[in-house]
């Protein structure tokens, strides 16, 4: 991993502002396919060097299944708040301190909760929860607050549209040898026609998702993560 200083000084504002003995809830929040997962993991990495226990949880794994999204119509709007167990989501985070807790993962190859994957978190020094539906400080009236910190990740549209792209395009080339993959359904058509496929999500799905809910976390974000086009972290400061 190359050094970056950026990365390193929010590691250091995460293990600052930590209490002995509780864990530090963190909310890492951002548009789709900004880099959420990547920049936790960096986190966790440069935590876990300093000694301290480190789980990074997606808030994916609230997702309601494709079965109880299908059967509300919502399937189509899948990372919009209502496609959520909200409710679940803030109890867990509001739990952290108490216990060891069950948390459900979400497949980003079948495309839906897999209880296989569920995974025990057990009172961590700092737990990072990654992902979308994390604006509920926006919220009137808000619901209690379960974060400690929230971090926003922030991108130009042009750039997340292209990195969304680009994942997409991955997963697309990934599923040729996995016909258990969601995204097998479209290794029929060719690299354009899924990358037109992919343009047409972000702007019908993830676009609208973001300027009408995600970015309402950012003004009240404790920190923002300003992102440039090539994935590096270009400033760190107040919303």
């Amino acid at each position: 991993m190359s050094p970056d200083p950026q990365i390193d000084l929010l590691a250091e504002r995460l293990a600052a502002a930590r209490t002995p003995g509780r864990p530090l809830v963190t909310g890492l929040t951002g548009a789709v396919s900004a880099g959420k997962s990547t920049l936790a993991a960096q986190l966790a990495g440069r935590l876990s060097a300093r000694g301290l226990s480190v789980e990074v949880i997606s808030t994916d794994g609230f997702l309601k299944p494709n079965a109880i999204l299908a059967a509300e119509g919502a399937l189509d709007l899948k990372g919009w708040p209502h496609t959520f167990d909200t409710p679940g989501m803030l109890s867990t985070l509001a739990a952290v301190a108490s216990g060891p807790l069950q948390v459900p993962v979400h497949s980003h190859v079948t495309y839906d909760i897999d209880p296989a994957l569920a995974r025990r978190i057990d009172r961590p020094d700092i737990l990072i929860a990654e992902g979308l539906n994390l604006h509920f400080r926006a919220e009137a009236p808000a619901p209690a607050d379960p974060l400690d910190l929230l971090l926003y990740l922030d991108a130009e549209e042009a750039d997340l549209k292209a990195w969304y792209v680009a994942r997409f395009l991955g997963f697309w080339e990934a599923a040729e040898h996995d016909p258990a993959s969601f995204y097998a359904r479209f290794r029929s058509l060719d690299r354009d026609a899924v990358a037109d496929l992919a343009r047409r999500v972000w702007e019908g799905v993830n676009l609208p998702n973001l300027r009408q809910h995600i970015v309402r976390a950012r003004p009240t974000a404790d920190l923002v993560v300003r992102k440039g086009p090539d994935h590096g972290i270009t400033g760190v400061g107040s919303p």
